[in-house]
């Protein structure tokens, strides 16, 4: 699997990343995850991206992977309580819940934790990214980053406060291209690309329940890709690889609960960069398409 320097830090991450979201939320068993991240790793992948309201997710890879932990990249995310006493983002509680994951994850670092959607107001305060740089000084942390979207993230990469910066990037939603990637870029930091296939949205019939994946399905039926029509696993690998051609992109989650999907994806990402003429296309018809709501997804 193709790896690429994650900006100004020291790891070369490969392109596609693991997702912890989907195995926390859907309380996988440890026997299916130790499958399904022994997989991913096997077939060259070496990031696996969490966070501490995911559910049981930091448990789970802390049970299954720690064993394995020089194999891979470590990241996490602080911000929500998630069943600390206090507020979310109270400084206090931040210091408790890092602590928290690097327990549930049976390491003693990981590589970059990111404050999880802080909002501009939040971040003007300062004391947050205080408790993160507190937590690279005594190692708990290699690097520190940024995940979110829309002007929050924009404020966020201009305090030149972080090394890495996670955000939604698809063929359905393109407002971190223009808005944000490009000032992350100027400040070589690593890039992440999070919902990099639009969580398949436009393969629904009908309105999905799972509020996460209707935005998409929405503007799905008013961007009109025609490469989406046909073949499933043709239309998923055009969206995977428009994902990982936008300049400044190092690595896209991607969740999932199926231990073979992996060997898949990673044949889907192999194929590399999508041509100038196809990327164009692509980018075309989203700016024709979109509206002035269309901000980047949490």
């Amino acid at each position: 699997m193709e790896r690429r320097a994650f900006g100004k830090t020291d790891m070369k991450v490969s392109v596609l990343g693991f997702g912890a979201a989907e195995i926390g939320f859907s309380e996988a068993t440890p026997e299916t995850v130790d499958r399904l991240l022994g997989t991913a790793l096997d077939a060259g992948l070496n990031v696996i991206d969490t966070a501490e309201c995911y559910n049981i997710s930091e448990e789970l890879i802390g049970s299954t992977m720690s064993h394995r932990r020089d194999d891979y990249y470590l990241f996490t995310k602080c911000g929500h309580t998630s069943g600390l006493d206090g507020e979310d983002w109270d400084p206090a509680m931040l210091e408790q819940s890092i602590d928290r994951s690097l327990k549930r994850l049976k390491t003693d670092y990981v590589d970059t934790i990111h404050l999880h959607s802080c909002s501009e107001e939040v971040l003007r305060k300062g004391d947050v990214i205080d408790v993160l740089r507190r937590a690279k000084e005594k190692g708990k942390t290699r690097y520190i980053g940024y995940s979110g979207d829309h002007t929050d993230a924009l404020y966020a990469i201009k305090t030149g406060a972080f090394d890495t910066f996670e955000t939604s990037v698809s063929i359905a939603d393109q407002e971190a291209i223009d808005l944000t990637i490009p000032e992350a870029i100027k400040r070589d930091m690593g890039i992440i690309a999070k919902r990099p296939i639009a969580n398949v949205a436009w393969n629904y019939q009908e309105q999905p329940e799972n509020g996460y994946y209707q935005e998409y399905w929405e503007r799905f039926h008013k961007l009109e890709y025609s490469f989406l029509k046909g073949n499933l696993t043709e239309a998923v690998e055009k969206a995977l690889r428009f994902t990982l051609t936008v300049p400044g992109v190092h690595t896209a989650i991607v969740g999932t609960a199926k231990p073979d999907r992996w060997t898949q994806n990673a044949k889907l990402a192999g194929k590399g960069n999508l041509t100038e003429k196809e990327y164009k296309e692509i980018r075309s018809i989203f700016q024709k398409a979109a509206q002035s709501d269309w901000v980047g997804q949490v």
